[in-house]
């Protein structure tokens, strides 16, 4: 029943056959809020930037993972705190926005010849400043799966500096030679 909508009937398929306990409305509802799930892993891949991990091994790739999850979580835990102060929806919340006040706001922060009280005073500010950060409702948004990142024109380095031999066909040379 939502505008926009090419399909007038969809089959979702689960192992949830009980239709009094899961009714089909509200199965409708969940397929439909998979796709906030997918922003969320934009937030940790792109707007954490862990879309490049920058760990060599197994063990502090699993690491750099765990610690980029926590992070997430503890941003997350600051909007909700933020969302039930100001009382407005988490999700309203811009997590970008929450990340780039962070930053800005952490140097005075972590200052140690501030009281608490002042510290506090501060906190509350930021929380203010999170809360203004608040995403527009816009009903029937497309989010078309694309690569922003143009590729460069540069071979990948997969040898040691001294061993790589520059192709001439994957660089700028290509102009000059034509």
């Amino acid at each position: 029943d939502r505008p926009g909508f090419r399909v007038t009937k969809f089959y979702i398929i689960t192992t949830l056959t009980d239709a009094t306990a899961y009714p089909a409305a509200d199965i409708a509802k969940l397929y439909f809020q998979r796709w906030d799930i997918e922003l969320n892993f934009r937030d940790i891949k792109t707007t954490m930037g862990m879309d490049i991990l920058r760990c060599k091994t197994p063990d502090m790739i699993r690491k750099e993972i765990l610690m980029h999850l926590i992070a997430y979580n503890c941003i997350r835990c600051l909007m909700r705190g933020v969302a039930a102060k100001h009382k407005v929806e988490q999700s309203q919340i811009s997590f970008k926005g929450t990340i780039q006040a962070l930053r800005q706001w952490e140097p005075c922060l972590n200052q140690n010849n501030i009281s608490r009280q002042k510290q506090h005073g501060l906190i509350q500010l930021l929380y203010d400043v999170i809360a203004e950060k608040v995403i527009r409702l816009r009903p029937g948004r497309r989010e078309p799966r694309a690569i922003k990142r143009r590729p460069k024109n540069y071979q990948l380095l997969t040898a040691h500096r001294h061993e790589i031999v520059e192709v001439r066909h994957r660089s700028k040379y290509t102009a000059k030679g034509a």
